[in-house]
């Protein structure tokens, strides 16, 4: 399959099974609010290194996990019995995204894969109300988080990041066990991580993920502040 190139004039995507054997669908355009929406709303999302074009990418399969399928393990429930963190939500939002920027991802290389130009475009959806955070806190120290884009009931999850053991762990399951309350159909997890699958992360064939979020368009999206929405505390 031949890989695509985006204008910035012209917001449009063409259809994510058309990518090709890498995944890579299209090569360029913008991380406008708009384009990010558009493009979570049918299975693609934005990874390139810096001084890099933006490349769109929709892997087969797909990496998720199921809320009704989460995995605590026996060593986190200490932490929970104990509730040895807290938790906030959208309070800190690009300070999440710039501890994620600093902490190396399994799918690095080297360097990073969250730009400035990312940091821009999520913060601004992030304003917008799409975009959103998880801080955990040992005190007053933020110490893990995380941050996605949720559309209907479904979180699309970017990074994570954490200071202390397992503070990460904490946040995911924190959010998921909400998420699972609420219906949330299935959390994008983009790429397998062995930190995500022994949460209970599996991969889908991309057909099954995209017939999600075909059937996710008819859901409500909360929008604006998750804080009271989640009421994670």
């Amino acid at each position: 399959m031949p890989v695509y190139w985006l204008s910035e004039d012209k917001l449009y995507f063409p259809p994510a099974y058309l990518t090709n054997e890498d995944g890579i669908l299209a090569i360029g355009g913008d991380l406008s609010p708009e384009r990010l929406l558009l493009a979570y709303q049918h299975g693609i999302f934005p990874w390139f290194n810096p001084n890099d074009p933006i490349i769109w990418w929709s892997p087969d399969p797909r990496f998720v996990l199921f809320p009704t399928e989460l995995k605590v393990s026996k060593s986190m429930r200490p932490y929970f019995n104990q509730q040895k963190f807290q938790v906030t939500v959208d309070q800190q939002f690009e300070e999440v995204m710039r501890a994620c920027q600093t902490q190396r991802r399994d799918r690095q290389s080297g360097g990073t894969w969250i730009t400035e130009s990312m940091i821009d475009g999520y913060v601004q959806l992030h304003q917008k109300g799409y975009a959103h955070s998880i801080e955990v806190w040992d005190q007053d120290q933020l110490v893990g988080g995380l941050y996605g884009i949720g559309l209907g009931k479904v979180f699309y999850g970017e990074s994570m990041f954490a200071k202390s053991s397992n503070a990460s762990k904490f946040g995911f399951i924190s959010l998921v066990r909400k998420l699972q309350d609420l219906n949330f159909v299935v959390i994008d997890c983009q790429q397998e991580t062995k930190h995500l699958a022994s949460l209970g992360g599996r991969s889908i064939p991309r057909t099954q993920f995209l017939q999600l979020l075909q059937q996710n368009q008819k859901e409500r999206t909360e929008i604006g502040d998750w804080s009271t929405y989640l009421n994670i505390l």
